[in-house]
Formats: structure tokens, C-alpha cells, sequence
């Protein structure tokens, strides 16, 4: 528990098997259930995930890769409908999001915030500490995110984030786009809903990992779920007997 809370932190992993165990390893005491999701790897992520002996893990298994997004939307499942968390974190398994900016991305939800997003490019060093392709990309696709969703987003790509209880019971959380993009479609289902997101500075932790994002996420799949997002807030503008006809 934490201030009177049941925290859940939910971690999506892909071919994660020799870093998962550190994740864990560094989750602070405070969090009550780690939902650890395999998102169909072959390397033995879930086993490894299993092997820390943490009581706190649960682990589920997709048979099949279904996309970040997707395990995200698992471990939401799980935290909220099953474990009846109050709010949950999402803490990626490739070791790249320190354990100690956790607490400060639940602290707005304190204040009645429904979602706090974590914002590499506001913390100290940033430009140093970040690629230069990430670091310009980011700013590019958060720039669009702004436009598309109205929300003032700052690094529309970071994956640490923590969604309260509340929030989550109003999305449909399995209709948001399963793979990398993720981020951008939710942000823009909150903006419809009119829920509140505040930018958390996080600190930005490379290790010389390969990104999963390549030029055609950047280019083709993000502006085309962005194009979503737009698409859906045009919906909403709408009459209600217009917004009927449009969604026939």
C-alpha cells in the first residue's frame, strides 16, 4: 500500500529474459502486485520473471506477440478487474525506467489527476543523455500528439506512465491500437473523455539498446493512429443524431 493505495505496476516484456529480473529486483516495497506480461517471447521471459521468487509477480503469458500495446492492456486487465488496484504503472522490462521516479508519477494521481505521463525531455541532461534520432523524434511526434489530442504533452513516447482506477473504468482500454502507438491512441481516448494528464520529468536511461521503433513507425503507423485520434474527436464534436449516422 501506498499512502492508503493498492498499487499495482504492470510490465510488458518481449525477449526480456536477462533483464526482467533487475526490473523486479528494483521495485520499490511499496508496490503491492507486479504484472509481469509476456508478450510471446522465446527466450524464457516468463520463467525468468518467475525465477525471482518475488511473491508480488503474477505473470501472464500471450501465446503470440500482440504488440505492446496489447500487454499493456493485459496487465490493465488484471491490475484493476482482478487485483483491484487503485492505480497502476506501467515500468517497461527492458530496465530502461528507474524505480525511483515512481513515486513522483503517482503523485499527481493523489491530487485527483487520472493520468501522469513520464517526460524524459524535461529532465536535467536530457540532450546528453538521449540519442540524438530520439531526442528530435520525440519532440516531432509530441509536437503532433499536441495537435492531434489538445493535451499538453511534452514526450508524447514515454512509456512510464500511471493510470488511476477511476480512469481506467471509463476507457475501453482493449480498443486502443496494440502496438507501438499505444501511447499516442490512449492519450487521445483521455482528451475525448475529458480526463485530466500531467507530465512527470523522468529521468531518460539508455544503455546502447536498439530502438523498437524504427522510420516507419515514425513516419507511417504513429501519424496514422494520430489520424485516429483526430478522426475520433471530430465524432465526438458532432450532434448527437450526426455522431449516430457517422458511426454507422
Amino acid at each position: 500500500m501506498h499512502h492508503g493505495q493498492r498499487i499495482a505496476v504492470v510490465v510488458p516484456a518481449y525477449r526480456e529474459a536477462e533483464r526482467i529480473g533487475r526490473v523486479i529486483a528494483r521495485m520499490p516495497a511499496y508496490v503491492d502486485r507486479i504484472v509481469v506480461v509476456d508478450d510471446g517471447s522465446d527466450d524464457g521471459t516468463a520463467t525468468a520473471a518467475e525465477a525471482t521468487g518475488d511473491d508480488r509477480v503474477r505473470v501472464l503469458r500471450h501465446p503470440e506477440n500482440r504488440g505492446v500495446g496489447a500487454a499493456i492492456a493485459s496487465g490493465y486487465r488484471v491490475a484493476f478487474d482482478e487485483e483491484r488496484a487503485d492505480a497502476a504503472v506501467v515500468m517497461a522490462g527492458d530496465d530502461q525506467m528507474h524505480p525511483d521516479d515512481l513515486e513522483a508519477l503517482l503523485a499527481p494521481l493523489r491530487q485527483g489527476v487520472a493520468y501522469a505521463k513520464g517526460n524524459r525531455l524535461a529532465w536535467p541532461g536530457a540532450r546528453r543523455a538521449m540519442p540524438v534520432a530520439r531526442y528530435l523524434g520525440n519532440h516531432v511526434l509530441s509536437g503532433l500528439t499536441r495537435l492531434a489530442t489538445g493535451l499538453a504533452v511534452h514526450d508524447s513516447q514515454c512509456g512510464y506512465t500511471a493510470l488511476s482506477a477511476r480512469a481506467a473504468h471509463l476507457l475501453d482500454l482493449e480498443a486502443l491500437w496494440p502496438r507501438y502507438g499505444y501511447p499516442n491512441d490512449l492519450l487521445g481516448a483521455l482528451a475525448a473523455r475529458g480526463l485530466s494528464v500531467r507530465d512527470v520529468p523522468v529521468r531518460p536511461i539508455y544503455a546502447g539498446e536498439a530502438s523498437g521503433i524504427g522510420w516507419r513507425h515514425a513516419l507511417v503507423v504513429i501519424p496514422w493512429v494520430l489520424a485516429r485520434v483526430i478522426a475520433r474527436r471530430l465524432r465526438l464534436a458532432l450532434p448527437a443524431p450526426a455522431r449516430a449516422r457517422a458511426s454507422e
